[in-house]
């Protein structure tokens, strides 16, 4: 009888600290945002096909849930697939609508999350086609994806974009619409990541209206970097790339993917930025 008794005491012990453990555990996302640069720009050394082992080996390594990527050609989405078949992906070109120059394609963990719906449309007067909005010198969309975590079915939406390098009402006009198209698309509030190249910085007049309902990863993550995103091949250095997030309980960390990978001197003319979101 003591021993039965010493017994349920010492489970009585351990109970609790279970329960605190099964209380502290959470749920995470790991996102991430990458403009790729143009497969077909003549870069010199830095050209696509001198540095295109970088990307699946950094992918291998920080194995991001979901990922937006910025000026991807087919080829260079395709080689994405190839090299890292866990991946799948959405998105268009963004002049024709098919297949025809730069995708904001959304890669996703096939094997972890479910594709539930996906479409694409232009930052423009007639964003339902192919189109040039306002002052922009090039063709800007944005792709959306609803997804669902096949363990848990939590569904989150993820959106991405590449706002305008020159048109600065391209900038304000296209990022508002996806604002309000963000709205539309998520009565219910559920989860929402925006990633992309807005190519302006975070004091930026475009940034005002995202900010009263978007949180930025960068500013607001536990443990944060304040290194630069844009690296212009080593000739400039500019924080431009985005993470934003909404209705999720808060950010872990934020990084910026500065390492070397594949033994090549810069993955692209940007470093992909990551952080990890909390459910």
């Amino acid at each position: 009888m003591k021993k039965i008794l010493l017994t349920i005491a010492a489970l009585a012990a351990i109970i609790p600290v279970f329960s605190s453990c099964r209380k502290e555990s959470k749920e995470t996302i790991k996102v991430m945002s990458y403009n790729i640069r143009l497969g077909v720009a003549n870069d010199g050394e830095n050209s696509w096909e001198n540095r295109k082992e970088a990307t699946p080996a950094m992918l291998n390594d920080k194995d991001p849930l979901v990922f937006g990527v910025q000026e991807a050609y087919k080829f260079q989405v395709d080689y994405i697939l190839e090299q890292c078949p866990r991946y799948a992906s959405v998105g268009v070109g963004r002049t024709d609508g098919i297949e025809s120059g730069e995708h904001m394609s959304i890669f996703y963990n096939q094997e972890k999350v479910e594709l539930e719906n996906w479409g694409t449309y232009w930052l423009s007067e007639t964003p339902d086609v192919p189109s040039k909005g306002w002052d922009a010198a090039c063709f800007r969309t944005a792709t959306w994806a609803l997804l669902k975590i096949k363990e848990t079915g939590r569904e989150f939406f993820f959106v991405n974009t590449h706002l305008d390098h020159v048109g600065v009402e391209a900038r304000m006009k296209g990022l508002a619409l996806i604002v309000n198209n963000i709205g539309d698309m998520n009565p219910d509030g559920i989860p929402m990541v925006l990633t992309g190249d807005f190519n302006v910085k975070a004091d930026d007049p475009t940034l005002v209206e995202l900010d009263k309902v978007m949180l930025s990863a960068r500013v607001t993550a536990k443990d944060s970097d304040e290194s630069t995103s844009f690296n212009g091949w080593g000739r400039s250095s500019q924080a431009i790339d985005y993470i934003y997030y909404s209705a999720f309980s808060g950010c872990d960390d934020f990084k910026v993917v500065n390492e070397t990978y594949a033994e090549k001197p810069y993955i692209s003319d940007h470093y992909p930025v990551i952080a990890t979101l909390v459910f």
